[in-house]
């Protein structure tokens, strides 16, 4: 009779074990939902403060200097590095930020007039943060924007200079 018993048993705690791991599988489903979210908000963080980096350094890049003309244009991102304009070493940016989202470089965006304006992200996912009624300046622009793209770190002296499609044209080799 207890031979019985403990093949009944055994059924039993298979079916248990099984019931365990689907519980577990459940709730760790849950936490890597939950990460994930966690995660893409540091990198939206991350985002919002390069892209601000960037566009300050834009923006004291244009402001009149010993030497150094007011509303210069940026030719290219790494001139924010050192500025050749100046005799003196001027450094705007301490380095070239990488796109967090994409951890590739950031799009620059130039002008009608031919110099780099602003940056922007190559990512088309959805952002988390839509809301930017109560923030200042450049960032207003980034309400309800549905891609990481739109959002443009552009002076706001030079939004008008943004041209109406700015479009990444690849390289050979599928690289934009």
């Amino acid at each position: 009779m207890i031979l019985h018993s403990v093949k009944n048993c055994s059924g039993f705690t298979y079916i248990a074990a099984m019931c365990l791991v689907i519980i577990m599988g459940i709730m760790l489903g849950a936490v890597g939902q939950s990460w994930q979210t966690i995660s893409k908000r540091e990198k939206e963080a991350e985002l919002l403060f390069r892209g601000g980096q960037i566009l300050d350094a834009i923006e004291r890049w244009r402001m009149p200097g010993p030497g150094i003309p007011a509303n210069g244009q940026v030719r290219e991102l790494k001139d924010l590095l050192e500025d050749p304009r100046s005799a003196q070493k001027r450094h705007y940016l301490r380095k070239l930020y990488l796109d967090p989202i994409t951890n590739k470089d950031f799009d620059p965006i130039k002008g009608t007039q031919g110099g780099v304006i602003g940056v922007a992200s190559s990512s088309n996912e959805k952002p988390l943060k839509i809301d930017f009624q109560n923030m200042s300046g450049v960032y207003k622009t980034f309400n309800k924007k549905e891609k990481y793209s739109e959002w443009k770190f552009v002076p706001t002296s030079l939004l008008g200079q943004i041209p109406a499609q700015t479009t990444v044209t690849p390289l050979p080799g599928g690289m934009p």
